[in-house]
């Protein structure tokens, strides 16, 4: 079998494959007239207290059928996403109003009690159609906000009140073959990776692009839902106005629970049908946090630029410029910084731990973890091997990764770091300080917290509360902006403490960065500028 049919024969292989599994919501959902479509509901989340409960523990309708997981991708468990089935059926492109859903159990003091908290804790429910997230568009102020989901209920003069009929609307485009086809990159590709939809449907279809939901809070006659049954008619029209209630919850009493549903063609097509989510109203704060960090770097810069131009240059230009009897002498007049030259590469407390932080703050900014470990603890030992392996087998359990072993080993075969000065037998006493310095380290931690706070605020949202975060550019920017400052500060505050002749600056300036990742970023940058510093001059 020549080269050419094995390639042909692995392209077969892999394309047949794809028939095999897809990601749910990475292709299009083909409906003809009259396929059910089912509603399904995730976890109840708050803005207030940003804790997820199960949407059936309040007393919701159930489905006929009963409750049952439909999580269908991992990554929807590792998001801790509760998605279960739900009692809201529709069926592609068919309108339907007045539709009974049940009615509850006489309200219990502890369901009355629970609901009116889900309420003050502004808890909302999050519903799902063809995996897009019901979406739901209010007016204030001539502006038009968009949210996903819908409140449990809201509080009006100490009444609490129920959203207990829902108006959706259901945005469809027709189904086209070519549109597939750009999704997937070429025309060829229709053939290799279908659309999910039913065996020996040649019928004209329709794709789920957009899912709208209206809550309502309306008042039902008791003697006409008596004898309904789930999904029959409520025989009395539903006015659903949103800027209204009229559904009041009391301890005792049942709630009836009814929806409608409309379907409406729309020139959105289905690669686009995420835009409405993604829509940029956040801009400005995300340039505010960019701002900010800004600010915070030329700040920090300015104090760099003072150090090394006005301080240390100046001190090695004249020390350069004297002879070698003047340089004795100075050496004897020695103050600040150049006071600590015998003890400033004294090893650290710890050294096998701080090595592993740092090799594994490493790993996260790159792929180097047991290299960096390894390479560091034989540069604190003064090029001494003993016990690479095991700061390499404890680098690889601290932060799992492949190979960490295989770097500790070229880690220790590379060359260690020389210092430029001879480290004293006897270390010098630090002088008392006038504050803890461990109380600076920790002030200056605020400093890159600042940078990141704001695009940490929308990412966590993103992670607990199931909104959509996109805005990777500015991500990267903050990324970046962090990167300067965790240097800058770690820096600045390594060499206020060589001023007051502290010596013990290796922990500090990891921990000055907050932790792992930046504060290996603030170790290697004081690294580099201790070295740079007591290379630059002759002291021993």
């Amino acid at each position: 079998m020549g080269h050419v049919e094995i390639w042909v024969l692995t392209m077969w292989v892999i394309f047949q494959s794809g028939y095999g599994f897809y990601l749910p919501g990475s292709y299009p959902h083909k409906y003809v007239v009259g396929d059910p479509l089912s509603v399904k509901v995730n976890s109840l989340t708050s803005i207030d207290t940003e804790m997820p409960f199960s949407y059936y523990s309040l007393p919701f309708c159930k489905p006929k059928e009963g409750v049952k997981d439909s999580a269908e991708n991992l990554g929807e468990l590792l998001m801790g996403d509760r998605i279960e089935n739900s009692p809201y059926k529709f069926k592609m492109y068919v309108n339907e109003s007045e539709i009974f859903l049940c009615q509850s159990k006489k309200l219990s003091a502890d369901d009355f009690k629970l609901l009116k908290k889900r309420i003050d804790e502004m808890y909302q429910v999050n519903l799902i159609l063809d995996n897009l997230p019901a979406i739901r568009y209010t007016k204030k102020e001539g502006f038009m906000l968009r949210w996903t989901g819908y409140p449990v209920g809201v509080k009006v003069q100490n009444v609490y009140y129920l959203f207990n009929h829902l108006k959706f609307k259901v945005l469809i485009h027709k189904y086209e073959e070519t549109s597939v086809a750009r999704v997937m990159g070429t025309g060829d590709a229709v053939e290799v990776m279908p659309t999910v939809t039913k065996e020996g449907s040649d019928m004209p279809g329709h794709m789920v692009v957009g899912f709208e939901v209206v809550p309502c809070s309306v008042v039902h006659d008791g003697n006409l839902v008596n004898k309904l049954k789930m999904y029959e008619k409520y025989q009395s029209p539903i006015k659903c106005d949103p800027n209204a209630v009229s559904m009041p919850i009391k301890e005792g009493e049942p709630i009836v629970f009814t929806y409608e549903v409309a379907f409406e063609e729309s020139d959105i097509k289905w690669p686009s049908r995420w835009d409405a989510y993604l829509k940029m109203e956040g801009s400005k704060v995300h340039w505010f946090s960019i701002l900010n960090s800004l600010l915070v770097i030329i700040f920090l810069a300015g104090i760099v630029l003072v150090i090394f131009l006005r301080t240390v240059r100046r001190d090695l230009t004249r020390y350069e410029e004297l002879d070698k009897e003047s340089q004795v002498q100075m050496n004897e007049e020695l103050s600040g910084w150049k006071l600590v030259v015998g003890d400033v590469f004294r090893a650290p407390s710890n050294p096998a731990l701080l090595c592993i932080l740092i090799g594994d703050g490493v790993q996260i900014l790159g792929i180097a973890a047991g290299y960096v470990a390894v390479r560091l603890w034989r540069t604190i030992g003064c090029g001494d091997h003993k016990g690479w392996i095991s700061v390499a087998w404890k680098a690889a359990c601290f932060f799992p990764v492949p190979l960490t072993l295989l770097g500790g080993y070229f880690g220790a075969k590379a060359h260690h770091i020389e210092y430029p000065v001879r480290t004293n037998q006897i270390p010098r006493e630090i002088p008392a300080q006038k504050y803890p310095s461990w109380l600076l380290v920790l002030g200056a931690g605020t400093l890159p917290f600042g940078t990141l706070f704001i695009e940490l605020f929308f990412i966590m949202s993103s992670i607990w509360m199931g909104r959509v975060y996109y805005v990777f550019g500015f991500l990267f920017i903050v990324l970046i902006l962090l990167v300067v400052v965790c240097a800058e500060v770690s820096l600045v505050l390594t060499y206020m403490h060589l001023c007051v002749e502290d010596w013990k600056w290796w922990w500090k300036s990891f921990f000055a960065s907050v932790m792992l990742a930046t504060g290996t970023v603030g170790f290697l940058s004081s690294f580099w500028f201790v070295h740079y510093l007591f290379a630059s001059v002759k002291l021993d």
